[in-house]
């Protein structure tokens, strides 16, 4: 088989299993991975109430994202 192929066949995965349908919400789980990240840096305490604000931050990004996708069907 081609390596080629496979490198080709291993980014179209990885695509498609990241990404998805919907760009918005692959783009605010890794912003929020971000934050989290830059936080604990800095010296927050890493434990529940970091997850519980990164959950309500990724909720608010679907909610932004779906806010988004709904707006624009409204408006066809």
């Amino acid at each position: 088989m081609n390596v080629l192929a496979l490198a080709k066949g291993f980014v179209r995965f990885w695509y498609a299993f990241l990404i998805g349908d919907d760009w918005k919400i692959a783009v605010s789980v890794v912003a929020v991975l971000l934050v989290g990240v830059v936080a604990v840096l800095a010296g927050a305490a890493p434990g529940g109430l970091l997850a519980a604000l990164l959950g309500l931050l990724l909720m608010g990004g679907f909610a932004v994202a779906l806010l988004l996708d709904v707006g624009r069907r409204g408006r066809r």
